[in-house]
């Protein structure tokens, strides 16, 4: 006799994870998941403080968002947070869609460290 094979009838595919489209402009942009640069968790630090739709971010300061969020968590965040905030507030102006890290050096300049 040969040797026994796994049965495999039962087991399940992959899981694919499936993410939300991201969205090419501001007004294009209806699901806080479509923001370039923000996913499940930071969509949910911003429900967090209040914010339900992207549009908000349009007059929203990026850095009060970022130490609402300190103070919100009782954490002090990564600054790459800040760097996040930035851009999705930015794309919500009217921005072209960048990466957070695009934002790195600005912040450093603007806001030292944090």
């Amino acid at each position: 006799m040969g040797a026994l094979q796994p049965d495999n009838s039962r087991r399940a595919g992959p899981v694919a994870s499936v993410k939300a489209p991201k969205a090419s402009s501001a007004a294009a942009c209806q699901r806080l998941e479509q923001l370039p640069n923000i996913g499940p968790a930071m969509a949910g630090d911003l429900r967090a403080l209040g914010i339900t739709h992207p549009s908000e971010l349009a007059h929203r300061d990026a850095f009060s968002l970022y130490q609402a969020l300190c103070a919100h968590s009782g954490k002090r965040q990564d600054p790459c947070v800040l760097d996040t905030f930035m851009a999705a507030t930015d794309f919500m102006r009217g921005a072209a869609p960048a990466p957070w890290w695009a934002y790195t050096a600005q912040r450093k300049q603007l806001y030292g460290a944090v």
